[in-house]
């Protein structure tokens, strides 16, 4: 049985009509055992999630962007079945949906569901390491994800992405510019609102430990966290695979705002990597653990796969579990 959970508003416009076609495509590839269910949260995928897993559901698609898979995997989790033992897929229906896109799944509905097909016909998986969020003292409960996640303004960004109102100008906006449109409205976003609230306020110094070892302290505009190879859209951890045992982190030093352009678009191209000392940008792979600590008791915003984990005096992330994912 293949359990479909759908999101009915993420993506662009055109992501939003998928939906309805879901299973009568399964059903043209011979495939009569698919049920969706509809959502209309992340908080919801999360929680049906967890009734169908503890139900028996073990093969699972999450249709929707990396919000909704991240709610998804979460559900998984909290079952106590153990990821072993599911199979879960990714259904491209969100404007970050990296992951889909590194398991090679096409954002056509009907290649999409057809690749899914033949996937499960053929048992075609790949492993992938699920890294664990664990806040400091006063934070939220732990948090699990598989792609990325990361602290500083991209902490922030999904405050300007995730809501349900915001949900809509980010149809319009993946509609007329592909899915780096929310992205980068939720990161100028984010700038402006680093900047109003800097003022009157020192600047943020970050202390970072790898693998019970202090590497760095320095003040950050952005701290990405990689699982692996995420593919040109993220292009920092190149051929590192989602199963390595291993995850990265790359930090991106505050040289001040009028620097910060040129540094997100070199880092969006990764060529930021072939002069990283002139623009700030820092990498360290993590075996164990990593910590990012701030110097103030200021609570701050983890990006968790597209969703936000809210912190205080520290985070603490280190590789948790694995699962299989549908590969093509």
């Amino acid at each position: 049985m293949i359990e479909v959970i759908a999101t009915t508003i993420s993506g662009s416009i055109k992501d939003w009509g998928k939906v309805h076609k879901i299973v009568p495509l399964f059903k043209e590839h011979g495939r009569e055992d698919v049920s969706l269910h509809a959502v209309d949260s992340h908080a919801e995928a999360k929680e049906l999630t967890h009734d169908l897993v503890v139900k028996g559901a073990r093969t699972i698609i999450s249709a929707g962007g990396s919000g909704t898979f991240n709610s998804v995997l979460e559900g998984c989790l909290s079952s106590k079945v153990g990821l072993g033992n599911i199979t879960l897929g990714f259904l491209r229906k969100g404007s970050a949906d990296l992951i889909g896109k590194v398991l090679g799944m096409p954002d056509d509905i009907e290649s999409a569901i057809k690749v899914f097909v033949e996937s499960l016909a053929e048992k075609r998986t790949v492993k992938c390491d699920v890294i664990q969020a664990v806040s400091g003292e006063q934070g939220e409960k732990p948090r699990h994800f598989v792609g990325y996640g990361g602290a500083g303004i991209f902490g922030r960004i999904p405050h300007y992405t995730e809501n349900r109102f915001i949900k809509y100008y980010k149809g319009i906006l993946g509609q007329l510019f592909g899915d780096r449109g929310p992205f980068f409205v939720g990161a100028l976003l984010a700038v402006l609102d680093k900047t109003i609230k800097r003022i009157g306020r020192s600047k943020t110094s970050w202390s970072i430990s790898v693998d019970g070892k202090k590497v760095t302290q320095d003040n950050y505009q952005a701290m990405v966290i990689v699982n692996g190879d995420l593919g040109p859209d993220l292009p920092f951890a190149k051929s590192v695979p989602l199963g390595s045992g291993d995850f990265h982190l790359f930090a991106i030093r505050d040289l001040g705002l009028r620097r910060l352009p040129k540094q997100f678009k070199r880092a969006w191209d990764s060529s930021i990597t072939d002069r990283p000392e002139l623009l700030g940008f820092e990498s360290y792979r993590i075996e164990k653990s990593l910590k990012i600590e701030p110097d103030n008791n200021r609570p701050f915003p983890v990006n968790v796969d597209g969703s936000t984990m809210l912190c205080r005096h520290s985070a603490t992330f280190h590789i948790a579990d694995f699962i299989n994912l549908i590969s093509i």
